[in-house]
């Protein structure tokens, strides 16, 4: 008890440093993922895969490039090219602008697009996959050859799949079956999405022999997912005359499996393919129609503004009170110092 040091007293700071210093110079071996028997994959490594499939699967992932876009680019293009070569004049269209007086607006959003107008979209970006589809053609599934499964009784001709629809005729096409079906715009995109999706997961091409029935997969199946009282596949036999029901349930099927029944539709994405539609339409002179904003039109709009503020108004107050959660804080108060 009488030495300098003792057992009730505890070691320095020093001692203690160096004692950690010891340990720290020993260091274990690293065992890797087979020794461990973790056999899990890296987030890392995940995010490398998503960023390596964004160009092979574009309808899935919001920040890849939509296929339809991409392909009529290069048609406006080639357009813009021969007319500035050929010096061939423009006929100069009067576009409508908005001033202090008069704001024009188109009827068509996001969350409710113009039913004509999307049609007349998603037709011309069919159309496009169509011209400047690959020449190796990927591919080729039977379900939706037209000669195998033919849609009407009439005789198919031997080009039939060598003859380039125009863009008119599978407008029509997708119209007569939207309006006989009673279909909305939102369920257009969507079977824009699952045709492209088609394409990428079966590695496959559209052409002149195969793309009514995949139009038709699409919206068959674009109808059941996207609206609540779908469509059966009865109806649309009664659409399509000489069509039987067993060769629509065999075309779901097939389409089903070829999309690995991957249906799921994130609004991220279907916003994607809406903003890059209107942007095609504006590329190749199909522009919404404009009209000016009316008096009940502004109406509902503040009416949709005012909702919108009384919905998201619990959330400002919440965000205020954590600005100022520092004035909540306990502390000890202030006392002005005394000097002498």
């Amino acid at each position: 008890m009488g030495g300098t040091t003792s057992c009730c007293v505890p070691a320095s700071p020093k001692r203690r440093r160096n004692a950690h210093a010891r340990l720290e110079s020993f260091t274990e071996p690293e065992l890797s993922r087979e020794d461990s028997g973790c056999n899990l994959q890296h987030i890392s490594d995940r995010e490398n895969v998503d960023e390596l499939n964004m160009d092979s699967n574009p309808a899935d992932y919001p920040r890849a490039g939509t296929m339809f876009l991409s392909k009529s680019q290069t048609d406006v293009r080639e357009k813009r090219k021969s007319i500035f070569i050929n010096n061939v004049s423009q006929a100069t269209t009067r576009c409508k602008h908005s001033s202090c007086s008069t704001i024009f607006l188109d009827d068509s959003t996001v969350s409710q697009p113009n039913l004509k107008y999307t049609i007349k979209c998603v037709a011309l970006a069919i159309f496009y996959h169509i011209k400047n589809r690959d020449s190796n053609g990927g591919t080729v599934q039977d379900i939706f050859d037209e000669k195998l499964h033919p849609l009407t009784h009439s005789v198919v001709p031997a080009d039939y799949d060598q003859q380039d629809p125009e863009q008119k005729q599978i407008y029509r096409f997708v119209r007569t079956l939207f309006c006989s079906a009673q279909l909305t715009a939102e369920c257009a995109i969507v079977t824009l999405v699952y045709l492209e999706r088609l394409l990428t997961y079966a590695e496959m091409t559209i052409g002149p022999g195969n793309w009514k029935r995949i139009v038709l997969g699409a919206i068959l199946l674009a109808s059941k997912v996207w609206d609540d009282q779908a469509v059966w596949n009865v109806d649309y036999c009664q659409i399509l005359k000489d069509i039987t029901v067993e060769d629509m349930n065999e075309l779901e099927r097939d389409f089903l499996e070829l999309l690995q029944f991957n249906i799921n539709v994130p609004s991220s994405v279907y916003a994607k393919y809406y903003f890059d539609l209107r942007s095609m339409a504006e590329a190749n002179n199909l522009s919404f129609p404009l009209e000016p904003l009316s008096r009940d039109k502004a109406q509902k709009l503040e009416a949709i503004s005012r909702l919108c503020d009384d919905r998201y108004k619990d959330v400002r107050r919440a965000s205020r009170k954590r600005w100022s959660s520092v004035d909540n804080l306990c502390g000890v108060p202030w006392v002005p110092a005394i000097l002498s």
